[in-house]
C-alpha cells in the first residue's frame, strides 16, 4: 500500500506581491500550504511560534536581506535541525550561492527556474 505524502507547510519570504501570488498559486496546485512573509522580520517573527517545513527565500528583501535572514534562522534553530531553506532569487551571483550554503541553505534557484523545480523541492522529505 502506497502512502501519501504529507503536504508541507511552505513559508515564501518574498517581497513582490505577484511573485508571491503565482508561487503560493503553484504550492496550492501542488497540495501544499503557503504562508506568505513581505519581509525577512516578518517571517522571523512567525517562525519563533510557528513551524514550518520548507522556506523559500528570496535574498533581495526591504531591511533584512535573505542571508542576514538565514543567518538568524541558524542561530534559532540550533541545536533544533535547522529548516529546510530554499533560496529564490533573481542574482545569478556565484558568492551569495557560496554565502547562502555555508549558512545552510539546501538549494540556490534562480527564479526562472523555479516553477521547474518546485515539484521536486515539495517532494523531497515531505513523507511522513
Amino acid at each position: 500500500m502506497e502512502e501519501t505524502p504529507k503536504a508541507l507547510r511552505v513559508a515564501l519570504v518574498e517581497d513582490d506581491p505577484r511573485i508571491q501570488q503565482l508561487i503560493c498559486a503553484e504550492i496550492t496546485d501542488e497540495g501544499h500550504e503557503c504562508q506568505r512573509f513581505d519581509s525577512a522580520e516578518d517571517f522571523l517573527t512567525a517562525v519563533s511560534s510557528d513551524r514550518f517545513d520548507l522556506v523559500l527565500l528570496d535574498l533581495m528583501l526591504p531591511g533584512m536581506d535573505g542571508l542576514t535572514c538565514l543567518k538568524q534562522l541558524q542561530i534559532k534553530a540550533a541545536p533544533e535541525p535547522a529548516l529546510r531553506v530554499v533560496i529564490v532569487t533573481a542574482l545569478n551571483d556565484a558568492d551569495k550561492q557560496r554565502e547562502a550554503f555555508s549558512y545552510g541553505a539546501e538549494a540556490y534557484v534562480l527564479k526562472p527556474d523555479l516553477f521547474e523545480q518546485l515539484p521536486q523541492l515539495l517532494q523531497a522529505r515531505s513523507m511522513p
